[in-house]
């Protein structure tokens, strides 16, 4: 899917880590909330409260899931990341787009 249809947005951006990562809160119709955002080459540390899927929508980051390797993730691929929990996650080159769901 290439947009979100009937929704809506807080106008008030989510930015962390001093501007490296900027997002935007998005609630779909049917109650799910999401973030769509943009993090710029950096290597940052984010704790979850609730279990998080990214989906990388172009670039590239490398993430570290608490306890476990680094692995890659490229445009059209995702990661899960447990509630109440951490990830690292180091993005070179260009930014990387995302989107997290929460569930």
């Amino acid at each position: 899917m290439s947009q979100f249809d009937d929704v809506s947005v807080v106008k008030k951006a989510n930015v962390y880590f001093d501007g490296k990562c900027v997002s935007h809160t998005v609630q779909l119709a049917d109650g799910t909330r999401k973030s769509v955002g943009v993090i710029l080459p950096s290597t940052l540390t984010f704790k979850t409260g609730a279990a998080e899927i990214m989906e990388t929508v172009a670039g590239s980051c490398r993430y570290r899931l608490a306890g476990a390797d680094w692995a890659t993730v490229v445009a059209g691929e995702l990661f899960a990341v447990p509630e109440n929990s951490s990830f690292d996650i180091e993005v070179s080159g260009e930014p990387y787009h995302y989107i997290c769901h929460f569930t």
